[in-house]
């Protein structure tokens, strides 16, 4: 019956994957205080697909640009201007904007050394923050996860609005939690079902490890589940926030960071931005989703008086060819642009040069700035943290945060 149980225990989709990645720190959360306003939050929002960084900030200047993409380059009476080189693609308003009054800044030029074009292995190359010739099975907010927590008395927590836990949550001992609906999440742990097999836990259970990891678990997320909730109705935004799928999670993690409760990293997906084909189309509607759900979500922030403890970070696993291919698309590419916005940053607007098209690499930008200095600094210099520790190597710090 036990078999059973464990077997139909599994088979329930929302719980069993919040259970299989639930931090063992998360109910001991319950015990201590809250973290009290000003507390420093970093929300990282990927870009899936490999967003194609040219038609992002645009080069608006530079004739190699527009002799590449005859069809698909960015008009420069098109681009919003951010400065005497470079604009922002047309459908990023809410962005230009957030540059107007100081809250973006733009890094050009970001990848890593040997770049790989492969989806899948490059994004678990950002995900491990390891090197290209290196398999790594943890990630790099995890391993935060697991300096942090080890004998602190006010344990973190990293919450990921999805079904599925990223690589980049995942920790040696300790996991972030994927959930994209607290609410739901608690009234699944309340079903009779799982009361049930928590009543007919044995004794004897706990001479089977396998037995017994599974019903603690289950304990703790249950328990989680009840806590979560509990921090998420204290508030409710207000704001009229796009009902897009990004909106709704940005709305998401509003709402937790409005609440106090103690969460340092939240962790949210958007995409695909992978535009063999139609570019303009697609990349235009996927920008006009994450400017509108950034613009809704910053002012939420500002309203409460939180967009100084919040940073948000973009980033896509890689670029785009520089050329144009024959179906009105780019092809996978190598070095990119990120994206941070936040109330407290100290080096906003444009940080780096754009990208330098007269010395390609095989026709592809060559990098400048590792990616994993980025997360140093972020590491180091916002959530307090030892990013030599955390990503296994020494990176320099930059000056953003």
């Amino acid at each position: 019956m036990l078999i059973l149980n464990r077997r139909r225990f599994l088979q329930v989709g929302s719980l069993a994957s919040a259970a299989m990645m639930m931090p063992k720190f998360l109910k001991a959360l319950e015990r201590g205080a809250l973290v009290p306003p000003g507390n420093k939050v970093l929300v990282v929002i990927q870009l899936s697909g490999g967003n194609d960084g040219l038609n992002t900030i645009i080069p608006y200047r530079n004739d190699i640009y527009y002799m590449m993409r005859p069809q698909l380059g960015i008009k420069k009476d098109v681009a919003l201007r951010l400065d005497d080189n470079l604009g922002i693609h047309p459908a990023l308003k809410g962005l230009k904007g957030l540059y107007d009054d100081g809250c973006l800044g733009i890094l050009n030029n970001v990848g890593y050394p040997n770049p790989d074009r492969s989806h899948f292995r490059s994004m678990d190359i950002w995900h491990s923050a390891s090197q290209s010739n290196e398999y790594w099975s943890d990630g790099w907010i995890g391993r935060y996860l697991d300096a942090q927590c080890k004998g602190c008395d006010r344990p973190t927590q990293a919450l990921e609005i999805d079904d599925t836990l990223s690589l980049a949550l995942k920790g040696h001992s300790d996991k972030g939690l994927a959930v994209t609906d607290p609410a739901r999440l608690f009234g699944t742990s309340n079903d009779m079902y799982f009361k049930d097999l928590m009543r007919q836990r044995k004794p004897a259970d706990d001479h089977h490890s396998n037995v017994d990891y599974l019903y603690k678990t289950m304990g703790e997320t249950i328990s989680s589940a009840a806590y979560i909730q509990q921090q998420f109705k204290t508030y409710k935004s207000t704001e009229a926030y796009p009902n897009t799928e990004l909106g709704r999670n940005m709305r998401t993690i509003a709402n937790l960071i409005m609440s106090d409760i103690n969460t340092k990293v939240y962790y949210v997906s958007h995409g695909s931005f992978d535009t063999h084909v139609n570019q303009q189309d697609q990349q235009a509607r996927l920008f006009g989703q994450l400017s509108d759900a950034l613009t809704v979500f910053t002012g939420d922030l500002k309203k409460n008086n939180r967009f100084q403890d919040v940073v948000v970070m973009t980033f896509s696993e890689f670029g785009r060819r520089v050329s144009q291919n024959a179906s009105g698309g780019t092809d996978h590419g190598t070095a990119n642009n990120m994206f941070l916005v936040g109330g407290g940053l100290k080096q906003p607007g444009i940080i780096n040069d754009g990208p330098d098209l007269m010395n390609l690499r095989e026709g592809d930008l060559q990098y400048k700035v590792d990616f994993k200095s980025v997360y140093a600094t972020l590491l180091n210099k916002w959530l307090g943290a030892d990013d030599r520790a955390i990503l296994r190597q020494e990176y320099s710090h930059m000056d953003f945060v």
